[in-house]
C-alpha cells in the first residue's frame, strides 16, 4: 500500500516525520488576505496547533512533525505518516506543555491520517470547515513546525482540488515547503480547518499538498482505538528470537526484518543476534539482504559473543567484505578480505550464506562460493544480522540450520529451463505441460527468472512462464488448504494464500502466528465462568477497541482490503475479510462463529452452546444484528432467508477472489485477472461465468488452447441462460488467431 509513493511527481519529504508545506488566505474574492486579517487569524488559531515528537528507546527525538486540536478533551489530528511505526509519541502544546500520547484514537492508512489523544481538557479546539466548498483560487492560512521553527504560518492559495491522488481528496497549495509541517492545519479566513498538510511536489518548492478535512471526519465518527501499549508494539521483534544490540531501529513487517538508523556505537554498528540454539559444526546460517544505499553496510554475523565480537560477512559499497570485530573501535576492526564480485547484484536482493566446517569456513554469495575464511580467532558463538553507518536495509529468509537448501540453479534444472526455452518456436505463452514442469519446484521457477534477465529476447516468456508457475503452485496451496485429505478446512491459509498470489514475498506462517498471537492474548482474558456470549464479546473487544481494527472508511474498493496480511498490517478491511480474522481468532478459542454472505455486505453470527445464535457486523465494529437489521444492509429486492444461511471456506475464498477481480481494469491488467478467474474455477470447475470470462482472457493473452477448452466445455454442458451462437463466435475468434 505505497499509495503516497506511485506518483513521480509526489514524496513524503524524506525521514520518518518529513512533511509539507504551510499555506494561507482568504476565502472570499480570491485576493491575499490583509496584515491585519492574518494577525487577527493567527491570534485565534495558533493555540490549536501543536507539535508532535517521536522518540527513540532511550527518549531522544527521531523526528518531529505538526497537529491540530479538533476537540477539547485532548484529541489531536495530524498526519499517520509522522507517527511512524512503534515509537512513543509526545504532544507540546502552544502555552509549552507536554503530553505523552495514551492513545491512537483513529488512523486511515489510505488517507495518511491519524487521531491522537493526550489526557488534558478544556483545550482550544479549532472547527472543522466543509472542504467541498473550497474554490480554485481561495486564499488559506497554513500553520507548522518547518524544519523544528515551532508555531510558523505562511500563507497561500487553492491551485487546484484533486481526486485522483491514489484515491485520496487532496487540496493543491501554491506554498513554499518545508520538512517538519506534516499534520499542520490549513485554515480558511474563519479559522475553520479545511486540510491537514501532508506532501510535497518535487517539480516545485512551492508547491504542495494537503488532505482535504472532509476525510477526516469518518475517523471522528467511527475511530478504531488503539492504546500506546499496543502502538507500541506495532512492527517490535519477538524477543524471543531476537535480540538487538545498538540503538538502530529494528522492525519486523511481513516476515522482513528492517534496519534503519545509525547504531549508537562507532561505525554506527548494530547487531540483530539469533536466539536459535546454533548446530554444533558442521552448520549454515544464511539470508537475503537488500541495501537501501549502497555506501552502507550490512549482512550476516556469526561466532558473536553477544556484544562486540563476532566475524561479519557483508556488502559494502559494492563489494563483498569479511571482518572479524574484537571490540567496539576502529582499531579493533579487521577487514580479512574485500573484493568486487559479479556475483553480487547492488540494488538487489542477493542471498548471503556461511557454511562452518569442521577445518573451514565459507562465504558464499548467491550460491558461489567467494572467499574461505581460515581466521580461527573465534570458533562458536550467536549468529544473527548486522547493519552499519547510515545504511537503511531490509533482510528475509533468515535460515539457521545443519544444511540449508541450495539456491544455486543446478545443472538438471539448467537444462530442463533451456530445452524448454528451445521449444518455445513461434509460441507467445507457455502451455500447461510447461508450467507444470515447474510449478512445484522453486528453484525451477528461480532458474526461469533469471534465465529471463539473461536472455532479452525472450526475457518476457521466461518470466511470464515463472509467474504462471508460481500462481500454478499457489492454486494447489489454496486448493489444499480448502479440500484437505482428511481434517477440516484451513480456511486462514486460503485467504493468506490468495493474498499470496499478488505478493510472492508474502510470509503465510507469519500471519497466522500473528492470528495465533490474537488467540492467545485473547485466552488470557477469558475464564471457565464465561458463556459463549460474553467470550464473544472479549473478542470484539480485543480486535475492535482495543486492537483498532475497523471497516475500511475512504478507500473501500482498494485490493489491500481484500488482502488479509494487509488487513492485520492495516487493522482494516472489508465485511469478509474482518470477518475471516474474527472467525479464525473465535475458532482458536473455542467459539463457533460462522460467516453468513449476505448479498454485498458479509457479516457473522456466533452460534452459542446455549441459547440462540447472533448476527454481527463486523465491519461496524462488531454490532449485534437483528434479522431485520440484516435485511436491511442488502439494497435489493425482498428480503430471503437463503441469504442468511451460513457460507463454507470455499464460497468465502471465492466472493474474496470476486472482490479482488472487481478492483481491476480487466482490459489493462488482463494477467492479473486471469489469475483470479483460474483461481475461482479450481475451487469451482462448473463455474460458468468465471469459465467463459477466462476464455476471453485466454484469447487477450494468445492462450488458443486454453481458450478452446474452456470454450468447448461450455458448448458440451449447454448450459441454460448462456448465448450458445455468442460462444462459436468466440470459439471461431480463437481457430483464427491460432492461424500463422
Amino acid at each position: 500500500m505505497q499509495f503516497l509513493l506511485r506518483r513521480a511527481f509526489l514524496s513524503i519529504c524524506l525521514g520518518a516525520l518529513a512533511t509539507v508545506p504551510a499555506i494561507a488566505e482568504d476565502s472570499s474574492a480570491g485576493k491575499p488576505v490583509a496584515v491585519e486579517g492574518v494577525q487577527s487569524l493567527v491570534a485565534k488559531v495558533q493555540p490549536s496547533v501543536v507539535v508532535v515528537t517521536v522518540g527513540d528507546r532511550d527518549g531522544r527525538t527521531l523526528g518531529v512533525g505538526s497537529g491540530v486540536i479538533v476537540r477539547e478533551d485532548g484529541l489531536i489530528a495530524t498526519n499517520l505518516h509522522v507517527l511512524g511505526e512503534g515509537r512513543p509519541l509526545t504532544v507540546r502544546l502552544f502555552d509549552k506543555r507536554e503530553f505523552p500520547v495514551t492513545q491512537i484514537y483513529a488512523h486511515e492508512k489510505s488517507q495518511d491520517l491519524a487521531l491522537i489523544r493526550i489526557e488534558a481538557d478544556k483545550l482550544p479546539a479549532l472547527e472543522l470547515g466543509d472542504s467541498d466548498e473550497l474554490q480554485q483560487g481561495q486564499p488559506t492560512v497554513a500553520f507548522g513546525n518547518p524544519q523544528g521553527l515551532e508555531h510558523s504560518v505562511v500563507t497561500g492559495v487553492v491551485s487546484a482540488l484533486r481526486s485522483d491522488v491514489d484515491g485520496m481528496n487532496m487540496i493543491q497549495l501554491a506554498i513554499p515547503i518545508e520538512r517538519g509541517n506534516s499534520g499542520g492545519p490549513v485554515v480558511d479566513s474563519d479559522g475553520k480547518v479545511v486540510g491537514l498538510l501532508t506532501l510535497k511536489s518535487l517539480v516545485t518548492e512551492n508547491l504542495g499538498y494537503a488532505v482535504a478535512i472532509n476525510s477526516l471526519k469518518p475517523l471522528l465518527e467511527k475511530p478504531n482505538p488503539i492504546a500506546m501499549g499496543k502502538w507500541l508494539t506495532i512492527g517490535a521483534l519477538n524477543p524471543r528470537h531476537w535480540q538487538v544490540v545498538g540503538d538502530a531501529r529494528w522492525t519486523q513487517h511481513a516476515g522482513r526484518l528492517r534496519a534503519d538508523g545509525p547504531g549508537k556505537g562507532f561505525g554506527g554498528r548494530s547487531l540483530c543476534l539469533s536466539t536459535q540454539s546454533v548446530p554444533e559444526t558442521p552448520f549454515e546460517v544464511a539470508v537475503q539482504v537488500r541495501l537501501r544505499e549502497q555506501d552502507g553496510a550490512a549482512g550476516l554475523v556469526f561466532h558473536a559473543d553477544g556484544g562486540d565480537r563476532h566475524y561479519g560477512f557483508y556488502p559494502t559499497s559494492g563489494k563483498l567484505r569479511v571482518s572479524r570485530f574484537d571490540g567496539p573501535v576502529v582499531y579493533d576492526w579487521h577487514v580479512l578480505w574485500e573484493e568486487q564480485r559479479a556475483e553480487y547484484s547492488p540494488d538487489a536482493w542477493n542471498e548471503l550464506k556461511i557454511r562452518v566446517e569442521k577445518d573451514r569456513i565459507q562465504c558464499l554469495c548467491n550460491g558461489v562460493v567467494v572467499y574461505e575464511l581460515e581466521d580461527d580467532f573465534y570458533r562458536k558463538g550467536k549468529v544473527g544480522l548486522a547493519k552499519f553507518r547510515h545504511t537503511t536495509a531490509e533482510f528475509k529468509n533468515f535460515r539457521l540450520a545443519e544444511r540449508i537448501e541450495v539456491t544455486q540453479i543446478d545443472d538438471a534444472t539448467r537444462s530442463m529451463i533451456s530445452e524448454i526455452v528451445n521449444d518455445i518456436g513461434d509460441s507467445p505463452a507457455p502451455n500447461p505441460s510447461q508450467v507444470g514442469r515447474i510449478s512445484e519446484k522453486p528453484v525451477a521457477q528461480f532458474a526461469a527468472v533469471k534465465e529471463a534477465e539473461r536472455l532479452e529476447k525472450q526475457a518476457a516468456w521466461l518470466r511470464r512462464l515463472a509467474r504462471e508457475a508460481y500462481e500454478a503452485s499457489v492454486r494447489e496451496k489454496i486448493v489444499a488448504a480448502l479440500k484437505p485429505a482428511s481434517g477440516e478446512p484451513d480456511l486462514l491459509a486460503a485467504v493468506l494464500w490468495i493474498a499470496a498470489l499478488d505478493n510472492e514475498e508474502l510470509d503465510v506462517e507469519f500471519y497466522k502466528g500473528e492470528i495465533d498471537a490474537l488467540a492467545t492474548e485473547l485466552k488470557s482474558r477469558l475464564n471457565e465462568t464465561m458463556n459463549d456470549r460474553e467470550r464473544f464479546e472479549e473478542l470484539r473487544k480485543l480486535l475492535f477497541e482495543d486492537s483498532g481494527f475497523h471497516g475500511s472508511r475512504a478507500n473501500y474498493h482498494s485490493a489491500s482490503n481484500s488482502h488479509l496480511n494487509e488487513v492485520i498490517d492495516d487493522r482494516e478491511g472489508l465485511p469478509i475479510t474482518l470477518s475471516v480474522v474474527t472467525m479464525e481468532v473465535a475458532r482458536r478459542v473455542g467459539l463457533k462463529v460462522e460467516g453468513v454472505g449476505l448479498p454485498g455486505h458479509f457479516i457473522v453470527r456466533l452460534v452459542p452452546s446455549e441459547g440462540e445464535p447472533q448476527l454481527f457486523d463486523v465491519f461496524d465494529g462488531a454490532k449485534p444484528l437483528t434479522r431485520a437489521e440484516a435485511f436491511a444492509r442488502v439494497d435489493r429486492g425482498e428480503p430471503d432467508e437463503e441469504w442468511l444461511k451460513a457460507v463454507d471456506a470455499s464460497a468465502i475464498c471465492a466472493r474474496i477472489l470476486r472482490n479482488l477481480l472487481s478492483t481491476l481494469n480487466i482490459q489493462e491488467t488482463p494477467e492479473t485477472a486471469l489469475r483470479y478467474i483460474e483461481t475461482i474455477v479450481a475451487l469451482d470447475a462448473d463455474s460458468i461465468s468465471e469459465r467463459l470470462l477466462r476464455a476471453v482472457l485466454n484469447y487477450d493473452l494468445h492462450r488458443i488452447e486454453q481458450g478452446l477448452e474452456d470454450v468447448d466445455w461450455v458448448l458440451k454442458q449447454r448450459p441454460a441462460g448462456v448465448d450458445l451462437d455468442r460462444v462459436r463466435q468466440l470459439k471461431e475468434a480463437l481457430q483464427l488467431r491460432a492461424k500463422p
